[in-house]
């Protein structure tokens, strides 16, 4: 299988240009985390409760694992697994939950900034390589205006899909039936922590691992001509339910797979679970997919690369 997805919903015709543009302040990107983050400290210090902390940790998992990486990145965004339409929209909407976008505007974010970094240059904002301090402010902050983008075309399957077209015009309000859930189970505290809190911890983390993923770190891979190279955060693969191997996604974008030989993937554990019991199938693997050319694999104990062969094991890391 080949990763074909970038192809088809990016058109890149009539002199489109990833390097030239500005950045500017979005007032609903900025508002939105800001808001979240000052209703956690204030509400969530003065009702606060260890009940309230449990309810932020199981409901970021929840959302995060579930809908973020499994729902958003792994299926609605790459393809690499199936499963029924009813379960991808389960997915996809815990995904929503996780505060950073709806589903046409997470592909569209993902998308553009996955192509640019594949091209031979692109601007910082999509490389994630002017700094932490301004990327922190460009990500949560601000938006990226092109001077000519390329034109994005939602799959159709998606974009006339009613229930993501409601989700997509109303992912911030998404937020609400949970929080009136947890009200009436918890009160103030079990919303300040399980919606503000989460919200809050769930974008800055999304941005700072990305930062992180894009600059430092280990690597296996090496993508010939690409911009940016994505690199492997050690340590981080609980945390993050396997996205912080970021080089391995790089290297095999649609792969259901991102943690490699003893690397911890908890995003695939639950997938292979879901398989046992019939919900999901046809998960891609790495050495399911079509070889890439412009692939290179590092040898062992040197910074020298080498032509990957699909048929070759995976490197222990």
């Amino acid at each position: 299988m080949t990763d074909t997805g970038l192809h088809t919903r990016i058109d890149f015709a009539g002199g489109a240009d990833l390097v030239l543009g500005v950045v500017g302040w979005s007032p609903q990107k900025s508002l939105w985390w800001s808001g979240m983050l000052i209703g956690w400290i204030v509400a969530g210090t003065i009702w606060f409760s260890w009940s309230a902390v449990l309810v932020f940790i199981l409901v970021s998992a929840v959302t995060l694992c579930l809908g973020h990486s499994l729902g958003m990145h792994r299926k609605l965004i790459h393809e690499s697994f199936d499963c029924a339409p009813w379960l991808e929209r389960v997915l996809v909407y815990l995904g929503t939950l996780v505060g950073l976008g709806g589903p046409f505007g997470m592909m569209v974010m993902h998308d553009m900034r996955d192509w640019a970094q594949r091209q031979r240059a692109c601007h910082p904002f999509l490389s994630h390589q002017s700094g932490i301090a301004r990327d922190f402010w460009w990500q949560l902050h601000c938006k990226l205006h092109l001077d000519q983008p390329p034109e994005y075309r939602v799959p159709d399957r998606i974009a006339q899909d009613r229930f993501y077209r409601f989700v997509e015009w109303s992912w911030m309000a998404q937020q609400l039936p949970l929080a009136l859930l947890l009200f009436a189970l918890g009160g103030v505290g079990w919303v300040a922590w399980g919606i503000c809190g989460r919200v809050t911890v769930s974008v800055f983390g999304h941005w700072l691992i990305g930062y992180f993923a894009h600059n430092d770190g280990h690597r296996d891979w090496h993508v010939r001509g690409a911009a940016v190279q994505g690199f492997n955060i050690r340590g981080f693969g609980l945390l993050t339910f396997g996205e912080c191997w970021h080089n391995n996604h790089h290297a095999f974008p649609s792969s259901a797979r991102l943690g490699h030989a003893g690397q911890m993937d908890p995003g695939w554990w639950v997938l292979k679970a879901l398989e046992r019991i019939g919900l999901v199938r046809n998960l891609n693997q790495p050495e399911d997919l079509d070889e890439r050319p412009e692939l290179e694999r590092f040898s062992r104990g040197s910074d020298q690369t080498q032509p990957f062969d699909p048929r070759s094991p995976q490197p222990d890391t």
